[in-house]
């Protein structure tokens, strides 16, 4: 075992937002999960996260006023 082999590589931003969003759909191989597992930072999985959320919950009320306006 080589010592690059020994330290594992940091997950980008870009790997993060797929493996956050990959959960929101709950569907995921339980290869690409331990890889993200052994790549990702927790606190860079949380905070795209909550991020994510925020936007999904923003995107629902957004689309609720929409129908409701379009409706009177």
């Amino acid at each position: 075992m080589s010592p690059r082999d020994a330290s594992p590589t940091k997950g980008t931003f870009w790997q993060t937002v797929r493996a956050v969003g990959w959960s929101f759909f709950g569907v995921r191989k339980n290869s690409a999960f331990q890889d993200d597992i052994a790549k990702l930072h927790p606190l860079q999985i949380i905070a795209v996260g909550l991020v994510a959320a925020l936007i999904f919950v923003g995107a629902l009320i957004l689309l609720v006023h929409w129908v409701a306006a379009a409706s009177h």
